[in-house]
């Protein structure tokens, strides 16, 4: 089976052609960055906008990369949800479009299952079942994944995302959109232990997150502090030390009580280099080993819903006719494919 994959649930447009014999064939990104840049964050109309110039340029070209033209398609999935309703509104309607002019079956994906399932493009994916750590500017997750549709919410964040707490603080310290790579830059100059933040909810049982505490501490910081580009790069290495050793704190726990053998570590936060480092010495403390998607699939991209959606479609799943978005959708919906009759 050959699937197109259309991602258009924020300010990426990704397309992607993935095959069951041969793997990812292609795969296109385009980003919104520079659109957005002028604003400090995502404009969701502009999103839109700029979704519906390029999602068909962007799959002309990939299907020319892939070396295949559009009857070879077998199948479509696009991202339902969760996002923004209009940007997901444009990937719905350009897959229904082309499932019925290519007369294939259509199927919306979960935009989060789509970020969980991204290692298993890699040479080495993780065995399962395995522990996934769903970090975004919109999400924080522990999740524990038995198989395609099982999974199990351990831990969640009761308020701002981890990306969108390293977004907000970036902001505070006069960084430049996005926000998050721009403060794991300046915190590598940052002299440690000059400033020390709380490590939230750590020091009570349970597997949830809180970071809306910690960006507090940091704005009481930056307002009390000189700003210098020393203090800077200090406030900015004691807050990604704060979320980072939170995270190590509450992965170790999860660990532990599921007895999994994989760490998975996933979404946009998952790039940064200092988490993924700490973590990898999380796992391996615990017997576990620890697997991560490509970097440039960390980020939203069309690679991870072509995959998820040839999982789901080769399992016999399809649209059932015009099917909604869903801009809010928990991951715990979700349920494992039907057997096979």
């Amino acid at each position: 089976m050959i699937v197109l994959g259309i991602e258009t649930s924020c300010d990426e447009t990704g397309i992607a052609v993935y095959a069951g014999e041969r793997g990812l064939l292609a795969h296109r990104l385009h980003s919104q960055v520079a659109t957005h840049a002028d604003y400090g964050g995502v404009v969701p109309e502009l999103a839109s906008r700029d979704h519906v110039r390029r999602v068909l340029p962007l799959v002309s070209d990939c299907l020319a990369a892939s070396g295949l033209g559009t009857g070879a398609i077998d199948g479509v999935a696009y991202t339902r949800g969760p996002g923004l309703a209009g940007a997901l509104l444009v990937g719905r309607s350009v897959a229904e479009g082309l499932g019925w002019a290519l007369d294939c079956p259509v199927l919306g994906v979960h935009h989060m299952e789509a970020h969980l399932l991204a290692p298993m493009l890699e040479a080495a994916p993780p065995a399962l079942p395995f522990l996934a750590l769903l970090v975004s500017g919109g999400h924080t997750l522990l999740v524990e994944v038995a198989e395609l549709g099982r999974y199990r919410l351990l831990g969640e964040s009761l308020d701002d995302a981890a990306g969108e707490a390293f977004d907000k603080t970036a902001k505070l310290l006069g960084l430049p959109y996005p926000g998050g790579p721009q403060l794991e830059a300046l915190a590598r100059d940052g002299e440690p232990g000059r400033f020390h933040f709380p490590r939230p909810m750590t020091d009570r049982p349970g597997l949830d997150f809180s970071f809306s505490g910690l960006k507090t501490a940091v704005v009481s910081a930056v307002r009390e502090a000189d700003r210098d580009e020393a203090t800077r790069a200090a406030i900015a290495r004691a807050f990604q030390d704060a979320v980072v050793e939170t995270f190590a704190i509450k992965v170790r726990r999860a660990l532990e009580q599921t007895g999994v053998g994989h760490l998975v570590v996933a979404g946009g936060v998952g790039a940064n280099q200092a988490l993924r480092s700490r973590l990898r010495e999380v796992a391996g403390s615990c017997g576990a080993l620890m697997a991560c998607p490509r970097l440039e699939f960390c980020t939203d991209n069309g690679a991870m819903i072509a995959y998820a959606g040839y999982r789901r479609l080769r399992a016999g799943e399809r649209d059932a006719g015009a099917c909604d978005i869903r801009p809010r959708w928990p991951l715990t919906e979700l349920q494992a494919p039907a057997p096979a009759a």
